[in-house]
């Protein structure tokens, strides 16, 4: 793999996207959130909180009664929609959210074993505009590979893909944790094949398309080694996508954000202490590093 550029605030201070006080909530886009289930409500409180954060004009999530009671009381303001029931049932009532949804995420703490959770990722895959891949749903990806990689080449707007090491090792080997000793080295060639941005996530983020343009993104700190960051990074990188940012420009802008934000935190909080609630609260100042203000 040629190496990345690196990502600089100077770049990503020009992908802000345009913002007016002539407009409304439907101008600034609609994401809906299929995250959280009952054992990992967190994760769709973190997602959606970001994803609140990011300037979207109306947030809705998808998600098992436990989390959205959870998510009821923290944020108010986001829309709520039971997923329960058969199959059938769940996927038609998703038709008409998907339809106006200008992106969709799918996987902060599902369940992998759960029928609907790839039956959902199936159905995303095939009939979302704007689409974010994360945690559980990379999981049933490397298991259904067979299938659902096809459909995922065969999209008109590429997905975007969020695993980290290990989660690209099992996607890249088919399911498996063998075979791949530096994944980094595999990232351009999966996206080229799969045609999809990534956002490879480690202590040096690798951002890439399939045109084989690639971003290191080499700030951060280690508090933001933490179960729950990467739910935060996603509905950031959600909401600029529902907000009109192509698909590599907000993994790059999502993904120096957040970084940004987690410095932040680690700067006043301590690295050790800082969770990955304290990024969201944080983003405000990011966005000024960032020149996004």
């Amino acid at each position: 793999m040629d190496k990345p550029a690196e990502l600089t605030n100077e770049y990503v201070a020009t992908l802000a996207p345009a913002r007016s006080d002539d407009g409304y909530k439907g101008t600034y886009g609609t994401a809906l959130i299929c995250a959280g289930s009952p054992y990992m409500s967190g994760a769709g409180l973190l997602s959606c909180g970001a994803c609140l954060r990011s300037g979207c004009g109306m947030v809705r999530i998808l998600s098992d009664a436990q989390t959205l009671a959870a998510v009821r009381i923290r944020h108010s303001c986001a829309l709520l929609t039971l997923r329960e029931g058969s199959i059938s049932s769940v996927i038609k009532a998703c038709t008409p959210l998907v339809k106006s949804a200008s992106c969709v995420l799918i996987g902060p703490g599902l369940d992998t074993d759960d029928p609907l959770t790839g039956a959902l990722l199936e159905y995303f895959i095939v009939n979302a505009g704007k689409l974010v891949i994360d945690a559980g749903a990379i999981t049933v990806l490397a298991h259904c590979s067979d299938s659902l990689l096809p459909l995922l080449r065969s999209r008109s707007v590429p997905a975007v893909l969020t695993p980290h090491i290990g989660e690209f090792r099992r996607l890249a080997a088919k399911g498996t944790d063998a075979g791949i000793e530096e994944p980094e080295e595999k990232v351009v060639q999966f996206v080229r094949e799969n045609k999809c941005v990534m956002v490879l996530k480690n202590n040096k983020t690798i951002i890439a398309r399939s045109d084989g343009k690639t971003y290191s993104n080499n700030c951060g700190n280690s508090g933001l080694a933490k179960g729950g960051s990467g739910d935060v990074l996603a509905g950031l990188m959600t909401g600029f996508l529902a907000q009109g940012m192509e698909p590599f420009d907000a993994a790059c802008a999502a993904v120096r954000i957040h970084s940004l934000a987690g410095m932040a935190a680690g700067e006043d909080l301590g690295k050790r202490a800082m969770l990955p609630q304290d990024i969201e609260l944080y983003l405000p100042e990011a966005y000024k590093e960032a020149g996004w203000y």
